[in-house]
């Protein structure tokens, strides 16, 4: 029977990512996946998808900047109280472009594989 639980901050668990950028897994509940991601200054996650999934980030700290779009053209940034929707199928990278960390939290929704590594942003 599910039930209503507690994730400790000390109970993350770190999941694969890119160098500079730490991920901690809090929640694997069906189609739902959450946890934090911390960018190191002059850290970005290379360019990626996450299939089916549609993703929140929410800013605690620092600034994230998103590119997309065709040639990766597009950014936004985000900075602390800020969301930020990546629809699902976007090619995208994250970047921290400033010289203190970001930390962001991340909930993503779907099927299918959670995260593709793409060549470069869309042509």
């Amino acid at each position: 029977m599910d039930t209503v639980r507690r994730i400790a901050s000390d109970s993350l668990e770190r999941v694969e990512t890119w160098p500079g950028i730490a991920r901690q897994e809090a929640i694997v509940a069906g189609p739902m996946w959450s946890g934090l991601a911390h960018l190191d200054p002059g850290s970005d996650t290379g360019w990626h998808h996450h299939g089916g999934y549609e993703t929140s980030l929410y800013v605690v700290s620092g600034e994230v900047r998103l590119e997309f779009g065709k040639d990766g053209a597009e950014s936004l940034a985000a900075g602390p109280g800020d969301f930020i929707h990546v629809p699902a199928g976007v090619i995208h990278r994250e970047l921290n472009t400033i010289d203190t960390p970001a930390t962001t939290v991340m909930t993503r929704a779907g099927e299918g594989p959670t995260m593709v590594q793409v060549e470069g942003p869309e042509r």
